[in-house]
């Protein structure tokens, strides 16, 4: 069995009404006809509209970098699942180390936008990753898997082949520091063990795990040949067209070699 690999771009808080589509428009020019790789753009809410017309035609899926767990009312700055869906989302991620130590949100929270997303015809990235401290604690497998438990409470065997699973070390995110491949396939491995013991087998060997945090070309491609490594979150490296496109040719080389 061969676990596609799968790369999407988090533009987190960047780009402009004009930047967001030339660059969309630059990484379909450069990556829009693969074949072997899926891959998605997450940009800012403003900007979705634009950079899905920008994509239209083209492999790269368009995703989202949030989503609320309503249907609609009086939850001011939040966006809907139908919401997203309307400007022709289909990844939505869930739980980014951002949301969780920035802006304060909750395994529970994660958990309900994560169950809100399959529900509603959605594919989540849930992203799931331990602070510095905690890695010198050696607490990153308590911390990963309390976070894998509660994050997909709720979610069937059926439902989990549409979750991706982004494993992203905080202390790696955006940085400059990466773990080394075998400090993320340590990781990974237990993440597919631990959702073998929450489901079956059969079931963890078809979840994706991306690996995020500074994922950049030059380091790409040792990340990516790790088995359990089925692709990646990328943050910086994503807001430039080239290093995009490296980085999907990594991803594609390892496909090619049938690692999995």
């Amino acid at each position: 069995m061969t676990r596609k690999p799968f790369i999407a771009g988090n533009w987190k808080m960047n780009t402009s009404l004009e930047e967001a589509p030339a660059l969309a428009g630059a990484m379909v020019e450069k990556v829009g006809s693969v074949e072997g790789v899926d891959l998605a753009v997450c940009p800012p809410f403003p900007y979705l509209a634009s950079v899905g017309k920008a994509l239209a035609g083209s492999k790269i899926a368009l995703g989202a970098q949030d989503i609320f767990y309503e249907n609609n009312g009086a939850y001011t700055g939040e966006i809907s699942a139908a919401m997203l869906k309307d400007v022709g989302c289909a990844y939505v991620i869930c739980g980014h180390s951002e949301r969780r130590h920035v802006i304060g949100e909750t395994d529970e929270m994660i958990n309900r936008k994560v169950l809100k997303c399959v529900g509603d015809g959605l594919k989540p990235i849930l992203c799931v990753g331990e602070l510095l401290t905690e890695r010198q604690a050696d607490e990153t497998i308590e911390v990963v898997s309390r976070q894998i438990h509660l994050g997909l409470e709720g979610v069937s065997s059926a439902d989990l082949t549409d979750v991706t699973i982004a494993y992203e070390p905080v202390w790696a995110i955006g940085t400059g520091v990466t773990a080394t491949p075998d400090q993320a396939q340590e990781v990974h491995a237990m993440i597919r063990r631990l959702l073998g013991e929450i489901y079956d087998d059969a079931t963890a060997r078809n979840v994706r795990i991306q690996y995020g945090g500074s994922v950049k070309p030059d380091n790409a491609g040792e990340l990516l040949t790790q088995p359990d490594i089925d692709g990646a979150l990328i943050g910086g490296a994503s807001l430039k067209a080239d290093d995009f496109a490296k980085i999907i040719s990594a991803a594609n080389n390892a496909n090619n070699a049938n690692k999995r």
